[in-house]
Order: C-alpha cells, then structure tokens, then sequence
C-alpha cells in the first residue's frame, strides 16, 4: 500500500522567515494556509497512493483534511517536522502501508503528476529512497522511502545531503529525481518573487494578488 503524507506546522508558527515581506502574522498564517491547500489537492489527485495522510497539530488543517477524504493523525502540539514525521510514519505502517511519499506543505507549485513521478522513481522491486531536491539542491521537498521507515528524515538544513549520506550508511538505493514544480518552497521573500514570474491556478498565487504582491 503507498501513501502520501503531508507534514505541515501550526499556522501561526509557519513561514516566520516570510516576515521581511509579511510582517503580519495573520498574513503569513493565511499564505501557509493557501500553501496547503495547494499541496493537499495535488496529493489527492495523485493516482499511485492508495492513501493521502495529513500531521499536523493545527486543527484548522486537519479539518481541511478530513473534508478531504484524508486521514488526519494530530501529533496534539509541535514536535518538530522529522518528529512529527516520525510518528505519523510509525502509525501508517501499523495500517499496511508499505511505501511512503511524504511531501512538505509549502510547495504549492506541486502537481499530482509530480508525486506520481517521484513514486514511480522507485525500483520495480526492493527497497529504496527517492528525493526530490529543493530549487537550490539543499533541501529535500519530497522523499519516497520503500520500506517506510528504512530511513529518518532529515528536514532542515542540507537535508539532500544528509538523506543521501544515511542511505550510503544503510546500504540503500537512492535515487536523486530533479522536478522543476516540487523544487519551488516559499520560506524567504526571493521565493515569493520567482513564485510570481509565472502566474499560476494555485490558492498561494490568488492569495498573494489578493494582497497585491503579484500581478495575475
């Protein structure tokens, strides 16, 4: 069984380096929100999982999620991504699931061709990893792991590296897959402004017009 899960933070702890373009923090609450629901609609157009998952401590999301057809496990207050991650992780292997995409929730430019992709990256059989790098080949935007739990997470900081290094260390395949659309995450102001080069049919673009940030 292979199922997407989506890691997002409580609103109104999210996109706190967004603050030099957003100083109000109901703003950067309300771009994370669009952010979101982006991601959330990918996942749930994608057609490899069998399952989309949502962790989250912030119950406005795991409603959205609910309403959504999406399981929802509530990690109850912030612990962190890759603890949050973890738990969420350990609960769908106790339903069956076999392989995991997990997915962050500020990639709104994600489609669900982009999560079937990176699924279908795996190898036909075995186990293994998939990442899928960051605009700047830092960080890790999605990561597929066959079995779910053969690595850790590792968001944050160089997570790209870090994830490949674990997998040298275990022994695992991994499988590095460029995707131009997942590589775009908004955590600074030059984020937003490549964001708005091409207008988008996204809530995160609509939501920035809103606020006359872009021009659609």
């Amino acid at each position: 069984m292979r199922a997407v899960l989506i890691a997002a933070k409580q609103l109104a702890f999210a996109k706190t380096r967004l603050a030099p373009a957003l100083p109000a923090a109901a703003e950067r609450s309300a771009l994370a929100c669009a952010m979101y629901r982006d991601v959330l609609a990918a996942a749930l157009g994608a057609r490899r999982p069998d399952l989309v998952a949502v962790v989250s401590s912030d119950p406005t999301l795991l409603e959205m999620a609910r309403a959504g057809g999406a399981l929802t496990i509530d990690e109850e207050y912030p612990r962190g991504l890759n603890v949050a991650v973890r738990l969420a992780t350990e609960l769908l292997i106790a339903r069956g699931v076999t392989t995991v995409c997990t997915v962050l929730s500020d990639i709104p430019l994600v489609a669900s061709e982009d999560i079937d992709a990176a699924l279908a990256a795996l190898p036909g059989s075995g186990n293994g990893v998939v990442l899928v790098p960051s605009r700047d080949c830092s960080g890790t935007n999605l990561i597929v792991r066959r079995p779910p739990a053969i690595i850790a997470t590792h968001f944050g900081s160089q997570s790209l590296t870090r994830h490949r290094e674990d997998c040298r260390t275990h022994g695992v395949e991994c499988a590095i897959v460029p995707l131009a659309r997942p590589a775009l995450d908004l955590d600074l102001a030059s984020d937003l402004i490549e964001f708005a080069r091409s207008p988008s049919m996204t809530h995160t673009f609509n939501h920035l017009a809103r606020l006359g940030m872009v021009h659609g």
